[in-house]
């Protein structure tokens, strides 16, 4: 290594060292605080269809999911038929599974329902009463796969008509979106990620 070469930057381990496209996720999206409806609603959806499969398997087909569930707009996705579920049976572009298409459908009408009264922000960052987690883990043997939390928010989303939001589901959500910090201590994005964490203001 030459003297002007900087050493790569120490990651948590499940990005690897081989796929550009997971690095990247890793780098700027996986843990960063998002409270935006759409960009929560999406990562919701992508986080069903990835249930049995690998993220990055979703990484590598999230432009096609984009195109085919309409920009991911709940308003337009709620109105989708049974010839748009059938068209999307064809879409060799994104995981065919129909069970995790129908439960799209239905969770962007229970989207619908949950924004007439507040925010699917407010709704699901509002379970985080002492604000975001940072867990401050060591080694990734120690990031749990499901906690009390993600059971209490599985069970809420599930009342309220969503599919395909089990508690393990819910706590890879939680990770991707921010609420939980599960960069290891070591990683260069666990402190960056910690001080979104500390400015996040919960949305009405």
């Amino acid at each position: 290594m030459s003297a002007r070469q900087k050493p790569p930057p120490v990651r948590c381990p499940w990005p690897g060292i081989e796929t550009d496209i997971y690095a990247a996720y890793h780098d700027t999206e996986w843990g960063v605080p998002k409270l935006d409806d759409r960009a929560l609603f999406e990562k919701l959806v992508l986080e069903g269809f990835q249930a049995g499969l690998s993220w990055l398997t979703i990484l590598r087909k999230r432009e096609n999911f984009r195109s085919g569930f309409a920009g991911f707009d709940p308003e337009k996705l709620a109105r989708f038929t049974e010839s748009d579920i059938a068209r999307l049976m064809a879409d060799t572009g994104i995981v065919r599974n129909r069970a995790k298409i129908e439960a799209a459908v239905l969770n962007a009408k229970a989207f619908l329902e949950v924004t007439e009264k507040e925010s699917f922000a407010h709704l699901l960052w509002g379970f985080l009463e002492d604000g975001p987690i940072d867990n401050r883990c060591t080694s990734f043997a120690d990031v749990p796969a499901e906690t009390h939390l993600s059971k209490r928010i599985s069970k809420a989303l599930k009342a309220r008509g969503f599919r395909f939001v089990g508690p393990t589901t819910l706590y890879a959500f939680m990770q991707s979106v921010g609420m939980v910090n599960d960069h290891l201590v070591s990683c260069h994005r666990h402190e960056p990620c910690a001080k979104l964490q500390r400015r996040v203001k919960l949305p009405s």
